[in-house]
């Protein structure tokens, strides 16, 4: 395909409802979500997309969700990234892993661990980038981004508000816009959530799709990337 987008973000709703429309608890929803992002982010790989972020987990997800399940997302971060370390892939084609939101704060050590050593050891990639957004929440990463600028404001002098500026000090401020949004599990209502990557989205195309993310096959993300593909961009001219 030509005319690929160069970022793409993925927003995976409908693990709960997987597995509560299978009569299975709702951590086992995700479980099956984990194998859906590694299906999709093969996918990407084989494409050659640039940069894939991935919302694995909001704030409120890993604050406000029971306890048990909470505790087994914890689990499946730790397992996934301590795999993730050791998979050939990210360094045969020097894949540059991120971490963006409040995961260090919320968080065990035992947990971080993994998450930690995967992105000292891929911090000088630069062919691809793979990113997480785990205890994110794109309000928070906003108000964190207003309140550097104001910091440094009090100790310049001539001091402008740009939006160089702003995404200078966003957590993803090292990251390509987003070209195409792709989200699951839509219910007749296609929404936002928190305020996703709302710098970075401003000029995005949006995919909306019924399918629960645990049954998004890598078919249905060519599709929405050959959508993308055949679209005009005019990005508000």
């Amino acid at each position: 395909m030509e005319n690929l987008p160069r970022h793409i973000a993925v927003i995976p709703d409908g693990n709960r409802r997987w597995a509560k429309k299978k009569g299975l608890p709702v951590w086992l929803g995700h479980r099956a979500g984990v194998k859906a992002f590694e299906k999709i982010a093969k996918t990407a790989s084989e494409l050659g997309i640039f940069c894939l972020t991935f919302w694995a987990g909001s704030y409120d997800n890993l604050t406000k969700r029971p306890a048990q399940e909470v505790k087994f997302l914890k689990e499946i971060y730790r397992v996934h990234f301590a795999r993730l370390v050791k998979t050939r892939d990210i360094y045969t084609d020097k894949v540059k892993v991120n971490i963006f939101g409040f995961w260090k704060e919320l968080l065990e050590n035992r947990i971080k661990k993994p998450m930690e050593e995967v992105i000292e050891k891929t911090k000088d990639h630069k062919e691809r980038i793979l990113n997480f957004l785990i205890g994110y929440n794109g309000t928070s990463e906003m108000m964190e981004a207003i309140k550097k600028i104001v910091n440094n404001s009090k100790a310049e002098q001539a001091f402008k508000i740009t939006p160089q500026l702003i995404k200078e000090n966003l957590w993803t401020k090292d990251l390509p816009p987003v070209d195409l949004v792709i989200r699951t599990g839509l219910e007749g209502d296609p929404h936002w959530s928190n305020g996703f990557m709302m710098w970075d989205t401003a000029d995005s195309q949006f995919h909306f799709t019924e399918t629960l993310w645990p049954d998004f096959s890598a078919e249905e993300f060519k599709k929405a990337i050959e959508s993308y593909t055949k679209t005009e961009r005019r990005k508000g001219a």
